[in-house]
C-alpha cells in the first residue's frame, strides 16, 4: 500500500513584479510548474492513493488561471491513476471566514476527488482495505474538534490534517505560516495510525514515526530565507513530496526540480569598512554564485553598516544587479547602537523594535486574536521598514 503525500501547493501565489510572456506573474508560473512536476512524479510512481493535505490554493478566491490549472492537473491524475483515490482537504488558505461562502475545492468532486472542505470526513476504500480520516482546517478550529482516532476494521488507517504541531515550528526564524490550528503531538501518535499526512509547515519533517509534514512544493511563504534556514537545520535542501509505503512503514522523499534557485548568500560584516570596500564585498558575493544570478531569487545581508555608508554605496551597480536577478534583496542592517531611542526613565534606552513590541504587548486585542502572532507580525514589519529605509 503506497500513498503519495503532497501539501501546501499554494497555486495562485504571486511574488515580485516580473511576468511571463503570457502575462502571468513569474512566481505564480513557477509554483504551477512545481505542481505539474509533482504530478508527473506521482503518475510515474503509481501509488495506491494520493493525498493533498491542504492549501491547494494560496487564497480563498483564487484566480481563474489557478483554478483551471488545478482542475487540469487533477484530471491528469484521475485519468492516469483511475483506481487510486485522490483525497484533498482544505487548509487555512483554502478556508473562507464564513462557512456560507463555500469552498472552491468542491469543484474537484466532479472529477472524483474526495474533498473535506468544511467538516471532517471519513473515506473508506474496501478494495484497498483503507480508511482515511480527512480533517479540514475549519474542523480543527471548531469548538467541537473531531476525535483524531481510527475507526473501522480496515488494515490501513490514515489521518490527514492541516495544522501546527506544538513544538515543531521554529520560534526564532519566522518561517512558520500564521493561522494554523494547534495540535498536540500525542493527538497524532496515540491512535495507532498507519500514517499521518500533515500540511501547513513548508519544510519536510518527520514529527514522529509515521507522522510527516510533506512540506511545500516551492518556496511560497513570506519568508523563504527562514525556510532555507529550517531546511539547513534539518539537514535537507530543496522541495518535494513524500511516498509512504504503509505495509513496510517506510517513507521516501521525492524531490521536485524548481524553476529557479532561492539563495541566501553569506552575510557581510561592514563594521569599520568604507563604502568602496562594502561595494567590493557585495560584488564578490554575487560573482561567486555558481551559474550566475540571472533570473534567480537571492538575498544578501550586510550587517553593521552605518546609514551614511549605506548611502555612499554604488547604487547604480546594485540596481544593475537587481535587474539581472528575478529578485535581489540587499538587506542593509545598521549597527544595533544606532537604533536606540530615548524612551522611558532616565538612564534606560530601548531600541525602536523594543518600543514597538512593548506597545503591542499592552494593546487591547479581540479575544480571538493570538497575542504572540500579533506581536511577531508587528516587530517583523518594523524591522523590514528599517532595512528598506537604510537601503534607500
Amino acid at each position: 500500500m503506497k500513498v503519495a503525500h503532497l501539501a501546501d501547493l499554494h497555486l495562485g501565489f504571486r511574488q515580485y513584479h516580473r511576468q511571463t510572456p503570457g502575462g502571468l506573474n513569474q512566481r505564480e508560473a513557477d509554483v504551477a510548474n512545481a505542481f505539474r512536476a509533482a504530478v508527473d512524479g506521482v503518475i510515474a510512481e503509481r501509488p495506491d492513493a494520493v493525498i493533498v493535505a491542504g492549501d491547494l490554493f494560496h487564497s480563498v478566491r483564487p484566480t481563474n488561471p489557478a483554478i483551471l490549472f488545478a482542475f487540469n492537473q487533477f484530471a491528469r491524475l484521475r485519468e492516469a491513476l483511475p483506481d487510486a483515490p485522490v483525497i484533498a482537504i482544505a487548509g487555512n488558505h483554502d478556508t473562507p471566514r464564513s462557512t456560507e461562502t463555500g469552498s472552491i475545492l468542491g469543484l474537484f468532486q466532479s472529477l472524483g476527488v474526495d474533498v473535506a472542505a468544511d467538516h471532517a470526513r471519513r473515506f473508506v476504500y474496501p478494495r484497498l482495505d483503507l480508511s482515511v480520516l480527512a480533517v479540514s482546517h475549519s474542523a480543527l478550529v471548531s469548538a467541537e474538534r473531531p476525535s483524531l482516532r481510527p475507526e473501522g476494521r480496515e488494515r490501513y488507517q490514515v489521518l490527514v490534517l492541516h495544522g501546527e504541531v506544538e513544538g515543531v515550528f521554529p520560534a526564532d526564524r519566522g518561517s512558520a505560516e500564521y493561522g494554523g490550528a494547534l495540535v498536540r503531538p500525542d493527538e497524532l501518535t496515540a491512535g495507532g495510525w498507519s500514517y499521518v499526512a500533515l500540511g501547513h509547515y513548508h519544510v519536510q519533517h518527520e514529527v514522529a514515526p509515521g507522522v510527516w509534514y510533506s512540506g511545500s512544493l516551492d518556496y511560497v511563504s513570506s519568508n523563504p530565507w527562514g525556510e532555507l534556514a529550517d531546511e539547513a537545520a534539518r539537514g535537507q535542501r530543496g522541495k518535494g513530496w513524500l511516498l509512504a509505503d504503509l505495509g513496510r512503514g517506510k517513507v521516501s522523499r521525492r524531490p521536485v526540480s524548481l524553476a529557479r534557485r532561492i539563495l541566501d548568500l553569506p552575510a557581510i560584516d561592514a563594521r569599520d569598512h568604507t563604502a568602496a570596500e562594502v561595494d567590493a564585498a557585495i560584488a564578490e558575493r554575487l560573482d561567486s554564485v555558481a551559474g550566475g544570478i540571472a533570473d534567480q531569487v537571492l538575498r544578501l545581508v550586510v550587517r553593521n553598516i552605518p546609514r551614511h555608508v549605506g548611502r555612499e554605496l554604488d547604487h547604480a551597480a546594485i540596481r544593475s544587479r537587481k535587474a539581472q536577478a528575478l529578485h535581489f534583496h540587499l538587506d542593509l542592517r545598521r549597527p544595533e547602537s544606532s537604533r536606540e531611542v530615548g524612551v522611558g526613565a532616565p538612564g534606560r534606552r530601548q531600541t525602536l523594535p523594543q518600543v514597538v513590541e512593548g506597545y503591542l504587548r499592552q494593546r487591547l486585542l479581540p479575544g480571538d486574536l493570538d497575542r504572540e502572532a500579533f506581536v511577531k507580525l508587528g516587530t517583523d514589519l518594523m524591522d523590514q521598514v528599517e532595512r528598506e529605509w537604510a537601503e534607500s
